[in-house]
């Protein structure tokens, strides 16, 4: 019995040594975290999995960890600033939280479609009042009669005062189908206030604006502006294309001001509407491959190209600027462009439980034009420098557009060049 006992009692000592001496499991020791503390915990192991520079900004990453592992989290607002504090010690602005309100508005502007009444609003400056910018053409605002600088006043009975703007465009948006009302204030305030019942429907928001312009130039140009680089960026810019070559075009400029990026793909698959042959672009990864894409001999013009660039020219809009000037295919004409050579990959941050759902940016690569040329906060030149006066989006009155006169010009040179080639 006694001899019974001891080889108990030294089972028991040896399950406690081992329980004592050695590690707990990961996961069991996730358990030990609170829901807010799991979601600092998902932001530091994406960057440290992902993050384009290996030495985190010459800084210990896992010693940041232990700064802000464990700390006391009372809400989701806290854990978010706490992700937010954790990430400006890499010092580099495009890794970035991105809260619930902000990730949403990013999925929906880069997806090119979204649920709701296709109202664009702004925050009037003045009164501080919700305003209309402009209804969208065929979306259910615009069928009710809802016009430019009419004031919304409530939305579904909420005091639209005392919403934020991201707050008041989240109402707004929804499932198709359903409804929504809106109190608006017409611009002439002597039709009165009127109440909108509005069923929601999906919108289609396109980055593509264009038109033939034949009146200012000695040839039929097309003008394709580009506002942004979402998902259905490049079939918008082909329908253009194939719209303006019926129409006659024979040359084209692609405006990209203050078009700041969006989606690479999206700026690959842009440049192979105008690029034959040729490369695109590299990206460069944080254990310095490199990848290339390349066109696939799918252009839809080869027809003589302007494009337009300014300060606001930036990420994608760069990449397909650069791909165009270094393989010879277009001349830019504008101001040094922004200058954003690094490419961000966008992950969810969820803990499971919450219905929040918020994103996290992470810088994971950089990319270089065909020459090579990194361009981060160095910017592409333009070929032909001309400083900006008016900017306009509008086909008929471009002519006040001092740097769209200047890619005229080109192209009307270009093209008498090209027919005395021809004669010759």
């Amino acid at each position: 019995m006694k001899k019974q006992n001891f080889w108990q009692s030294l089972l028991f000592v040896s399950i406690w040594i081992l329980l004592t001496f050695i590690p707990i499991p990961q996961a069991l020791a996730y358990t030990s975290y609170t829901d807010e503390q799991k979601l600092v915990l998902q932001a530091w192991r994406l960057v440290n999995q992902a993050y384009l520079d290996e030495n985190f900004n010459n800084q210990d990453w896992w010693k940041v960890r232990e700064k802000f592992d464990h700390q006391t989290l009372d809400n989701r607002l806290e854990a978010y600033q706490t992700i937010e504090e954790m990430l400006k010690t890499l010092d580099e602005p495009f890794t970035r939280l991105l809260r619930p309100e902000q990730y949403t508005n990013l999925q929906i502007s880069t997806s090119g479609e979204l649920s709701g009444v296709g109202l664009q609003i702004t925050i009037n400056p003045e009164n501080k009042q919700l305003e209309v910018v402009s209804p969208l053409a065929g979306s259910p605002a615009k069928i009710a009669g809802i016009a430019p600088h009419d004031q919304i006043l409530a939305i579904d009975g909420v005091d639209t005062s005392s919403l934020t703007l991201d707050e008041a465009a989240a109402k707004m948006r929804g499932t198709k189908g359903t409804r929504l009302s809106l109190t608006v204030q017409p611009t002439k305030k002597s039709e009165g206030v009127r109440t909108l019942e509005l069923i929601r429907d999906n919108i289609y928001l396109s980055p593509v604006i264009g038109g033939l312009d034949e009146k200012s130039t000695d040839i039929p140009v097309g003008y394709v502006r580009l506002t942004q680089f979402s998902a259905n960026a490049a079939h918008e810019v082909t329908l253009a294309i194939n719209d303006l070559n019926k129409q006659g075009a024979k040359a084209y400029i692609l405006d990209l001001r203050n078009n700041p990026g969006g989606l690479l793909q999206a700026g690959i698959d842009v440049a192979r509407i105008f690029l034959q042959k040729g490369i695109v672009v590299y990206t460069v990864n944080r254990q310095g491959i490199s990848e290339s894409f390349s066109a696939n001999g799918t252009a839809l013009t080869d027809a003589p190209l302007a494009v337009l660039v300014n300060q606001g020219t930036a990420s994608a809009s760069e990449i397909l600027a650069g791909a165009l000037q270094d393989n010879g295919r277009a001349i830019l004409v504008g101001e040094k462009t922004y200058g954003k050579g690094l490419i961000q990959s966008l992950f969810e941050l969820s803990d499971g439980h919450s219905q929040e759902t918020a994103g996290l940016a992470v810088t994971v690569a950089k990319y270089q034009t065909p020459n090579h040329r990194d361009i981060h906060k160095l910017g592409i030149q333009p070929d032909i420098k001309v400083e900006p006066e008016i900017i306009s989006t509008n086909p008929n009155h471009l002519s006040v557009d001092t740097q769209y006169e200047a890619a005229i010009k080109i192209l009307n040179n270009l093209t008498t060049l090209a027919t005395a080639e021809e004669l010759i």
